[in-house]
């Protein structure tokens, strides 16, 4: 695959100390810049940013994929396997409640992949995969 350009994402939390701590600590992103209302952080490559907002967030919305109830919207990043593994051990280590625990979707077809859901704590849903043959990215 070709190198692939960073991608910049915005969204929102109610407490800027929880996104710190669960997007720093936990799932190990460096902070970039920031200011009291909102924190830029390196999720493996990739400019996310956690703005504070006060307002309720919409009910989200759930569509089926493999038996789930795939939150969306959701955003993540597909990792290599071993780094997968690192992370969701690394999560149910930090005793991190999954909307869909860890498992390998569409097994023996085309796009099989490694996944799991889980939300931040401001109610983001966040979805982590891996492929075996990052090949299968797209594959019909």
């Amino acid at each position: 695959m070709p190198e692939l350009a960073p991608f910049h994402i915005a969204f929102p939390v109610d407490d800027l100390g929880a996104a710190r701590h669960f997007y720093g600590t936990i799932l190990g992103c460096p902070e970039g810049r920031s200011d009291t209302d909102w924190i830029d952080f390196n999720l493996y490559g990739h400019q996310i940013v956690a703005h504070r907002v006060d307002t309720p967030r919409p009910a989200a919305a759930h569509n089926p994929v493999d038996g789930h109830a795939v939150p969306v919207p959701h955003f993540g990043v597909v990792l290599p396997p071993a780094e997968w593994q690192a992370l969701a051990d690394r999560l149910k280590a930090a005793g991190t409640k999954f909307v869909i625990e860890p498992h390998t979707r569409f097994p023996g077809q085309p796009g099989e992949q490694s996944t799991m859901f889980f939300h931040d704590p401001a109610g983001n849903a966040l979805e982590f995969k891996a492929f075996a043959d990052l090949r299968q990215l797209f594959a019909k």
